[in-house]
């Protein structure tokens, strides 16, 4: 929901940054990689309980994220890195819940997983959607810059990285957090069903 404003807050200053990067040989599959790395380091964070660290690592993993594709831009985008992207975001946006599961079991497993069930619902019908986009060469006016038909909703990453902030910041409150934003993202999967139900007549 908010990812298209945020992107073009944050694209000045990206490319500023991205323009260092390139300049000093720095690729943006490397960035990926290390972004990826950055985003593990948060999780293990989160299962020590060291929950601040957890969080600056988090953030720091979100502004690779971000550098790459910046970079990619200024370079030379690829199929390769596309599909690297979306699939290491995944598996980050995974590990955050699990690590708060691994700290508390038996308060956090449950919570944990119907977030991450409800993360199932977001992630395989965005990927469907651009499944059947590319196959119809469907472009999204929203988000033209990006690898592929990037399918908006409720719980963008931006409302990711907002709800796993607020778990470090408040991990007494990981159990409601989780269920709530597990709600929105149920909403975003029957929204995103409509929608291709009615694109794709």
């Amino acid at each position: 929901m908010l990812d298209r404003a945020i992107q073009q807050v944050l694209k000045p200053v990206l490319t500023r940054m991205a323009r260092i990067l390139v300049r000093a040989g720095v690729g943006a599959d490397a960035l990926s990689f290390i972004g990826f790395a950055i985003g593990m380091a948060a999780a293990v964070s989160i299962v020590f309980q060291h929950f601040m660290a957890g969080l600056v690592l988090l953030l720091c993993s979100r502004l690779m994220d971000g550098l790459d594709g910046a970079v990619a831009r200024l370079t030379r985008p690829t199929d390769r890195g596309g599909f690297l992207d979306i699939t290491l975001d995944f598996l980050f946006y995974a590990a955050i819940p699990l690590a708060f599961a691994v700290v508390d079991p038996a308060h956090n497993a449950l919570p944990a997983a119907v977030l991450l069930a409800s993360f199932i619902g977001t992630a395989s019908s965005f990927l469907a959607f651009a499944i059947v986009a590319a196959k119809r060469a469907l472009a999204s006016t929203a988000f033209p810059d990006k690898s592929f038909y990037f399918l908006g909703g409720l719980t963008e990453a931006t409302e990711t990285i907002a709800a796993f902030v607020a778990m470090c910041l408040w991990p007494q409150w990981f159990a409601p957090i989780a269920y709530g934003f597990a709600a929105l993202c149920a909403i975003t999967t029957a929204l995103r069903i409509g929608w291709g139900w009615q694109r794709f007549k």
